[in-house]
């Protein structure tokens, strides 16, 4: 019985009707990897359209040249042009792509049930993967932004409370304000505790005159591949 589930529903040649079996499937399962790929994450609408078309679009055009390799070999070249072709995306959605392109090779193949299975699977998996949150180091690493007096030595008025609440600091700039008579810092830090945050400041108030303070998440693309 599951081996049945694993084989092809042909094998050299393909009727109107195992086209439009797999054709139907593609597009089913394209519709899931569309709905795995926007959960809990901004997608554009074009970008899931793709998604949802790409594994028909494989299957058809690797039922056309099958039996050819010249056109094979011609068909994986102009697969490799849509890669310069695209912006860089996010590695879920490289990988959202990817299972996309390969449930239509296996639909184009007649492996229906492999198809299905594997897209159940790796799709069950993304949806674990993306409710499990996972702490990362720069997680706690935060752009710290101090106001100073211009009668103040900033350069190492801060080192113990730099020492207390963050694991290591970094003086990214400075800029004068108010006709030269503060300083703004901006320092690149990561704390060692997060929920220490409001004690940070309210110390770092008690050496800068109780002037402006900030801490800000660090401006950084998502990750990409």
């Amino acid at each position: 019985m599951l081996s049945n589930i694993f084989s092809a529903i042909y094998s050299e040649t393909f009727t109107p009707e195992v086209y439009f079996i797999c054709t139907a499937v593609s597009l089913v399962l394209g519709a899931i990897i569309a709905f795995t790929a926007s959960f809990r994450s901004k997608q554009s609408k074009s970008f899931l359209l793709a998604l949802f078309l790409i594994p028909s679009i494989v299957q058809t055009v690797i039922m056309l040249v099958n039996g050819s390799v010249g056109t094979g070999v011609a068909v994986m070249g102009a697969f490799s042009l849509v890669r310069f072709r695209s912006v860089a995306g996010s590695a879920k959605e490289i990988v959202s792509i990817f299972l996309a392109m390969a449930t239509g090779l296996a639909t184009a193949m007649g492996y229906i049930g492999l198809a299905v299975c594997f897209v159940v699977i790796i799709c069950i998996v993304m949806l674990i993967t993306s409710g499990i949150r996972i702490r990362e180091k720069d997680d706690l690493v935060r752009d710290l932004k101090i106001t100073v007096p211009e009668d103040l030595n900033y350069a190492h008025e801060f080192d113990d409370l730099f020492e207390t609440y963050t694991h290591h600091s970094k003086l990214l700039s400075v800029k004068t304000s108010n006709m030269g008579s503060l300083y703004k810092l901006v320092y690149r830090v990561e704390l060692m505790n997060e929920d220490e945050v409001q004690k940070f400041i309210d110390d770092l108030r008690c050496r800068n005159g109780n002037l402006e303070i900030a801490i800000l998440m660090p401006e950084t693309e998502e990750a990409r591949l």
